[in-house]
């Protein structure tokens, strides 16, 4: 199937007589007829549904349908994005280990790994992924167990260069996790360019409308935890918790993505809901559409406010002028999403009057909705972080985040026009 196709049909194909509309199967546990088919399902040894903590029957099926459109071998989808987070890295990560990060990531991501993560003793090194191959290479540790990025960057709208950095990953001998949230697998695939688990908030573009929180993880499947079993042991060595089990044996290039849902998940307790899912399916049923609409309208934002004298800068990927064109025709060539930043002539107070002059506009704490939204992130989403962070992610006082809507464009720049003045 293309992939207009697999965002209706992947994931759920109801059979003769059976609901057209994915059901929410709104219902903690599940029956079994024995003791022994119960059994089956706590040792590993078959697939099904006995606890909605673990998996639920919608909940899966939305699963299904994000491994298919990222070209994975499966996914888990959590109760948001920094869940999503979470469970990626602690699935390979544990006390004594160290993380390598790209200085261009959502505040909440840095706050994660360099607060939340540090207190459970995994240290990070942050990297501008712009410099040398040779420079970069000397973060990495014989503890590293990951390289953590993000294809467009939340909120400065830099583009990763993934074939580069994930074989700055892999010639160091770890996994390269890529955060597409703000592209969706619509504008960039990151596994098809050697990214090997690709992390998602499905509360943005993939819900699309604002409406539940979730996270997803996609396992791409080709990253070979046996080979680096002297990093990765608990891949390749049996695991007591059910009876011995062996997941680089058991479940080949499924391994990451099934003891990411059986240890974590099931400890941790951070499934999506039923509910949220069935949201997230909806979205995903219109992704190309919409994703569409948001490029083509963000374009014509960005241009205008490129051309407006009280403008400083404006950063998004396909304006003419832009750093990033080149890796965003590669990574990007349908589109880079709604987002865009851009700094005013001016202080922070000024960029706080300009926002409070907004009408259609909303200032809300989000982002990639069907409604246009703007955030200042210095006083909010990156609110947490350092002076020094601060400056390493690109973000300054005057920066402003637009999260383009899919409103009639003129509407849109009419607005922005009457606040600016």
């Amino acid at each position: 199937m293309e992939f207009a196709t697999k965002c209706l049909h992947a994931g759920y194909q109801p059979k003769n007589g059976e609901a057209g509309a994915l059901p929410i199967y709104q219902s903690t546990t599940f029956k079994y007829d024995s003791t022994e088919q119960v059994a089956k399902l706590f040792d590993l040894q078959a697939a099904g549904f006995f606890y909605s903590r673990l998996a639920n029957p919608t909940v899966d099926a939305v699963e299904q349908k994000i491994a298919a459109l990222e070209g994975g071998v499966g996914a888990i989808c959590t109760s948001s994005g920094q869940a999503a987070w979470m469970v990626a890295l602690l699935n390979i990560c544990q006390s004594g280990d160290h993380i390598v990060a790209c200085t261009n990531l959502y505040g909440g991501t840095i706050n994660l790994i360099a607060v939340t993560l540090k207190r459970f003793g995994i240290e990070v090194s942050f990297i501008d992924e712009t410099k040398s191959n040779e420079e970069l290479s000397s973060y990495f540790k014989p503890n590293t167990k990951a390289l953590v990025a993000e294809t467009i960057s939340n909120p400065c709208t830099k583009v990763l260069d993934i074939e580069r950095i994930a074989k700055l990953a892999h010639d160091n001998g770890v996994p390269l996790l890529v955060d597409n949230t703000f592209a969706t697998p619509y504008l960039c695939r990151p596994i098809e360019f050697g990214a090997d688990i690709v992390v998602h908030s499905t509360t943005k573009y993939m819900d699309g409308h604002a409406l539940g929180l979730g996270g997803a993880i996609v396992d791409s499947g080709n990253f070979d935890w046996a080979a680096h079993k002297d990093k990765f042991a608990e891949f390749s060595e049996p695991d007591a918790s059910y009876h011995g089990s062996v997941y680089t044996e058991a479940f080949g290039k499924a391994a990451y993505i099934v003891k990411a849902r059986v240890q974590l998940i099931r400890d941790l307790g951070c499934l999506q809901s039923p509910q949220n899912a069935f949201y997230v399916n909806q979205g995903l049923e219109t992704l190309p559409l919409r994703m569409d609409r948001h490029s083509a309208n963000a374009l014509k934002v960005a241009e205008f406010l490129s051309n407006h004298p009280k403008v400083e800068q404006v950063f998004y990927p396909l304006l003419a002028n832009s750093s990033e064109l080149a890796l965003a025709n590669k990574y990007l060539p349908k589109g880079a999403s709604g987002v865009l930043s851009f700094k005013l002539k001016g202080t922070k107070d000024d960029c706080s009057q300009f926002v409070d002059k907004l009408d259609l506009i909303n200032v809300k704490v989000h982002v990639a909705d069907i409604k246009t939204i703007v955030l200042h992130p210095a006083s909010s989403s990156h609110r947490q972080l350092t002076d020094e962070q601060l400056a390493q992610a690109g973000i300054s006082p005057n920066l402003i985040r637009l999260s383009v809507g899919l409103e009639d464009v003129n509407d849109i720049i009419a607005d922005l026009s009457s606040a600016l003045a």
